[in-house]
Formats: structure tokens, sequence, C-alpha cells
């Protein structure tokens, strides 16, 4: 195995929230992330949560919004994207990208209001918010009293 990819799952396996928040939140295996392959199968995701909700960050450079179809099924978002490029009178030399398809399924918290998320496109990222149910947010830190 290569040195780097060795470290890299060292590090991985070292931090086990890192793991379980994408296994019980996002039904994410991080075991997927870390691969040779990942990145030229699928767009790199960020994911962050906040107080209001959860905000996903697609990578797809070269992509347009129309090139996207979101789809919600139960709690269930599946984000895909198609677009192929034709060769026209242009004789290829050399290709370190294309274009295809992709899909990716994410389960999401109970805690996510279905009815609310929205998406946009800026500069080759697909940006989507998930926002939180009111009774999911939380409320201000406090002490409680010990009577």
């Amino acid at each position: 195995m290569h040195t780097a990819n060795k470290k890299r799952r060292r590090q991985h396996h070292a931090n086990p929230f890192f793991n379980q928040l994408f296994t019980d939140v996002f039904n994410l295996n991080v075991d997927d992330l870390i691969g040779s392959d990942f990145a030229q199968t699928k767009p790199a995701v960020n994911i962050f949560e906040t107080n209001d909700g959860y905000h996903m960050e697609i990578a797809a450079p070269g992509l347009s919004k129309e090139d996207f179809t979101i789809n919600l099924e139960k709690n269930v978002i599946t984000i895909s994207a198609e677009k192929e490029v034709t060769e026209t009178d242009r004789k290829v030399k050399r290709r370190e990208f294309n274009f295809g398809k992709f899909s990716r399924k994410f389960t999401l918290p109970n805690t996510v209001n279905i009815q609310a998320i929205s998406a946009k496109h800026e500069n080759g990222i697909l940006i989507l918010a998930l926002p939180k149910k009111e009774e999911a947010k939380d409320a201000s830190p406090r002490t409680v009293e010990i009577l």
C-alpha cells in the first residue's frame, strides 16, 4: 500500500467521532472517502452543521445547474448529474478530466425539515441548505441547578 494512503487511513481511524458522525448522521461510510478511485468517480462533498441546519457543498466544476437532479424520497436525498461532452473537430492530445454521470445518496437525519430544503449553484459548487425542524434546534447553553 502506498505510504500516503497508509498515513491517511491511520489518521482517519484515529478519529472515531468523525467516522461516527458521517455514519450516523448521513449514512456515509468514511472508508469510501479514502481511496484512489473516490475522486475520479464521485464529486467531493463537504457537510457542515449549524444550530439552524446542515449545509452540503458538492464540488462539480464544469457542471451547470441544469446538469443536476435532486430527488427526495422520505428521508433520503439523491443528488445526481449527467453531462455528455462530444468531441467535434478536436483531436484529443491529452485528457485528464472528462464529464459523465454520478449519483450520491444521503440519509438525512430526522431533524431536517424536508419541505424547506433548498439548493443553489455557484462557481462550480452545488450548495444545499437543509434546515432543521424548529423543535430540533439547540436551545441556548445553560447550567442546570442542582437542588
